[in-house]
């Protein structure tokens, strides 16, 4: 699946199923509780802490497309075409970072 194809479908799965997108403030509240949800699972998989025994079957994977989902949610409601941002962050990072890392001793 495309991004593109990808915003289609959440935005017509919203309009059958959901009824309507969450306000821009609600869908921004979710996606930092969304993406909360990722970093407990990376805190707990590759950090020092540990799961308490409620948390080991949560799926890193799936927390991973509901960050993405309020994402694209959140692309569809203020007319972000995502692929043609993303390409356009490509070409900022191309310039900007066209030697740092590779500059970079910390790297190596």
């Amino acid at each position: 699946m495309t991004i593109s194809e990808a915003q289609e479908k959440v935005d017509a799965w919203i309009n059958s199923t959901g009824v309507r997108y969450f306000d821009e403030l609600t869908n921004m509240a979710i996606l930092t509780e969304e993406v909360g949800e990722v970093a407990r699972i990376m805190a707990r998989k590759y950090g020092e802490q540990s799961f308490k025994e409620s948390e080991k079957d949560k799926d890193l994977a799936d927390e991973m497309a509901d960050v993405l989902w309020v994402l694209i949610c959140l692309a569809n409601q203020t007319g972000v075409d995502l692929t043609k941002a993303l390409e356009k962050n490509f070409e900022k990072k191309d310039l900007r970072d066209k030697d740092r890392h590779q500059a970079n001793k910390k790297l190596k």
